[in-house]
């Protein structure tokens, strides 16, 4: 190009759109078991090529093999595959509650279960996440009242945030689910905070922050890695690339870096990418990156690497930016059946169990949205008072505050 030439913008595009045929053979995806693990005081520095790689445990014939599998008994992996279904069971539930007209909106977790639930059982009780709108299978992994859940969907009497958020933005301190934020990406530098705050105390809890990949390129994304590194905050900072933001596709948030992950090696600390459609590698790394905080060695910034099967939101169509075959040809599969394979192939399950585990898990969901519904909907029933918007947010009400609740009549 000579001194003449116009400049111009490079603007990344997506390999194809609607009407194409994804073919994702390009893309390396490493054998199972082939990825090293690292000590746990491994110096960042030493494992840059962990940045770059898809740690895999699960292999195509649903055996678990390589230096990160063997932590999971069978009854820990039969919990796991029963939290991942009753995430998909409330999903297909919630969603058909909104297409009905009773809560006005929803965001599914389709394709992504393995991650939050796999992920939430390497934490101890005070730990707390900093989660985005698609992580409800901490608090599904985590005992949390799914009845109560839904009581927030349909923002009724019992909706446990009297209204006053977005009906998947859930909260629950004792279930270390810290109050989701809409203003995308602010929870990461949140959950550095949180953390700071607990070394600063000398206690031995962490913090756990989570983003999508299209989040990255918000500015806080780059200040919590600036703290974290600094530092050395016992945070773990996720980054879930489910391969599109509502309609943007991970190329433009991910700039030149060529992962998510590589992104924390400028900040000097640990990178890992990590296939989020297996259960077993997503725990084994969470567990890695948990005991590396609590031992005071600082933060690690995980990628995994998923696919959203659905679409971003109730208000999203994603056939109008991507193939509808994209999802069936995403070749690292459904995590809940490389779940279900492995504990075949361990002897411990079946096929005909496997079905009448799952009649059994959507008739307990639809049980518990019966119940739910009973005490209201959007539309129906009984709902949280106006006076609720003046609470818990003062300790004391301030006089304008007062006088507005008293001219509203309550």
């Amino acid at each position: 190009m000579d001194e003449e030439t116009p400049l111009s913008l490079h603007v990344p595009e997506p390999e194809w759109r609607p009407g194409d045929i994804p073919d994702y053979s390009g893309i390396v995806i490493p054998k199972a078991g082939t990825v090293r693990r690292p000590e746990i005081d491994e110096d960042p520095r030493a494992m840059r090529d962990l940045a770059f790689t898809i740690i895999r445990v699960l292999n195509r014939k649903g055996e678990a093999v390589g230096p990160w599998a063997g932590l999971l008994s069978d009854e820990e992996l039969a919990s796991g595959l029963r939290h991942m279904m009753l995430l998909r069971a409330y999903d297909a539930r919630m969603l058909l509650a909104q297409r009905q007209g009773k809560t006005s909106f929803y965001m599914q977790h389709l394709g992504e279960e393995a991650i939050s639930c796999a992920f939430q059982r390497a934490l101890k009780p005070g730990d707390m996440n900093f989660p985005t709108y698609r992580q409800a299978g901490l608090l599904i992994a985590s005992g949390y009242p799914m009845f109560k859940m839904m009581c927030q969907i349909y923002s009724n009497e019992e909706d446990p945030v009297r209204g006053r958020q977005l009906p998947v933005m859930y909260s629950s301190r004792e279930h270390g689910f810290f109050s989701i934020s809409g203003n995308l990406a602010t929870q990461y530098i949140q959950a550095v905070g949180w953390a700071m705050a607990s070394a600063i105390s000398h206690d031995r809890r962490i913090a756990v922050g989570w983003i999508g990949d299209g989040s990255t390129a918000e500015n806080d994304f780059h200040a919590a890695l600036v703290f974290a590194s600094t530092y050395k905050a016992p945070v773990v900072l996720n980054i879930v690339n489910n391969q599109w933001a509502i309609s943007t596709f991970q190329g433009i948030a991910r700039g030149g870096s060529g992962t998510f992950a590589a992104r924390g090696l400028g900040f000097g600390m640990p990178a890992l990418r990590v296939d989020g459609n297996d259960y077993l590698a997503v725990h084994a790394v969470a567990r890695w990156a948990a005991e590396r905080a609590r031992r005071n060695l600082g933060p690690t910034l995980i990628e995994y690497v998923t696919y959203r099967a659905g679409g971003h939101s109730t208000s999203d169509d994603p056939a109008a930016y991507r193939p509808k075959e994209e999802s069936d040809a995403w070749p690292l599969g459904d995590p809940v059946l490389r779940l279900k394979a492995h504990l075949i192939a361990r002897g411990v399950w079946s096929e005909e169990r496997h079905k009448q585990f799952e009649a059994q898990i959507m008739d307990e969901v639809i049980a518990v949205q019966k119940k739910a519904e009973a005490i209201g909907t959007l539309h129906t029933g009984a709902h949280p008072s106006p006076r609720d918007m003046f609470e818990d947010v003062y300790a004391e009400l301030p006089p304008h505050l007062v006088r507005q609740r008293q001219e509203a009549g309550y």
